[in-house]
């Protein structure tokens, strides 16, 4: 009557043990990754062709996310004299804003930037990050396309694509511009992004500067 709780307490042991192997096993995992769950790898397109229109209520773009790395840190903290350290009273709203976007922008480029230990490796993360958060309503076969034109490449445009087998729900893609491509060939100026079904558009976002 006395060894049933002893064998329940060794499995119960026994079981924490097992739960705690598989915890690290996972922080290793997820250290070694950089980010929580590895994102699709874009593949670069050879030679973008034009697509026909059939944009449909069944798919959507919800928000886009913009983000530019530099090598200079732009940021620039700055309190007025009447302005106490950690007081937020009498702090006029635009100073308020201003501190909330600073901190933004300081986490983005923190995210961006771990695990980048030498000079070099720094470099190569420095350039232009997209993310777009987009919407299937129905179930479909979906490539997400970004197309893109660099400022010393004039009207060339480049393109990289991510494709999600019978996509539906909510979803996140994320293209990046950056490294050699960004040093060598200049900034990014104009860009659209769309989601594509069956060889033509559903779905379009777009920069102002795209034609």
């Amino acid at each position: 009557m006395r060894m049933r709780p002893i064998l329940t307490l060794e499995r119960q042991a026994g079981f924490i043990v097992e739960m705690k192997r598989v915890a690290v096993l996972l922080g290793v995992l997820l250290i070694a990754s950089g980010r929580a769950w590895p994102a699709e790898t874009p593949k670069v397109i050879a030679k973008v062709t034009p697509l026909p229109m059939a944009l449909s209520k069944d798919f959507q773009f919800r928000k886009t996310k913009l983000f530019l790395l530099t090598e200079k840190d732009t940021l620039q903290h700055s309190h007025s004299p009447s302005e106490k350290p950690g007081k937020t009273t009498g702090v006029a709203p635009s100073s308020r804003s201003t501190t909330v976007q600073d901190a933004s922008i300081s986490y983005e480029r923190t995210y961006r930037l771990f695990g980048a230990v030498t000079a070099l490796d720094r470099r190569q993360l420095f350039g232009h990050y997209f993310d777009f958060f987009w919407r299937a309503r129905r179930s479909g076969d979906v490539t997400v396309r970004l197309e893109y034109r660099q400022e010393k490449l004039h009207a060339y445009v480049q393109a990289q694509e991510v494709s999600y087998p019978s996509a539906r729900g909510s979803h996140k893609t994320e293209f990046r511009v950056v490294g050699d491509d960004y040093f060598d060939d200049g900034r990014v100026i104009a860009w659209r992004c769309l989601l594509i079904e069956n060889g033509a558009i559903v779905a379009e976002n777009r920069s102002y500067l795209w034609e």
